[in-house]
């Protein structure tokens, strides 16, 4: 069985997006700059990584849509990057959305546990990635639910928006590794229990 895993970009002032989110603003006001670095990733070596078999987010992660569904809506991209299933946490029932390249969205109303449980039976023996939001990944670290937490630290602040940590309380990270160049930080910790 593969590992339970985060791997986020985040800002100097630990904002993985900024305040506002929007349909124009996917990561709020000022979020996208948190992945200028990928542009320039031959300059900007991560991490080896294993497999994905399937991903969990929170419904903003999803989408700008808050309350029922607007069924129109079925995401930011025709075809999403993630190439697996994807179980969206939600208060509102969905039938699930296939899209081009693999990616299935299935929506979750039972909790993380539920969510997780279902992403590691379609994962296999691969990982299961928590891909945000931050509320959705402070869940899960509370929880003690999550194996591994990369961050790309890019270095700028925010200001405002949504910061991972935030009322989590202590928690503590072992090192396994990290690298950086002058566009962003890579950190790549294993979660005590």
């Amino acid at each position: 069985m593969g590992i339970v895993k985060a791997d986020i970009t985040v800002s100097a002032d630990g904002y993985l997006s900024g305040p506002d989110q929007s349909l124009e603003d996917p990561f709020g006001r000022g979020g996208l700059r948190l992945f200028e670095w990928e542009d320039d990733q031959a300059n900007s070596p991560g991490f080896q990584e294993g497999p994905t078999g399937a991903f969990v987010m929170g419904r903003n992660m999803f989408g700008p849509v808050r309350g029922q569904w607007d069924l129109s809506w079925t995401g930011w991209d025709d075809e999403p990057p993630y190439h697996a299933p994807v179980y969206v946490l939600t208060h509102h029932p969905r039938d699930p959305v296939t899209m081009k390249g693999g990616t299935t969205f299935h929506f979750v109303t039972a909790g993380i546990e539920s969510a997780l449980e279902r992403a590691r039976e379609a994962a296999g023996d691969l990982d299961v990635q928590i891909a945000g939001g931050a509320n959705t990944l402070r869940q899960y670290l509370a929880a003690g639910l999550l194996d591994e937490l990369v961050l790309h630290l890019a270095p700028f602040t925010l200001g405002d928006g949504e910061r991972l940590l935030d009322g989590l309380g202590a928690l503590t990270f072992d090192q396994v590794e990290s690298s950086s160049s002058p566009a962003v930080t890579h950190l790549k910790y294993r979660v005590r229990r």
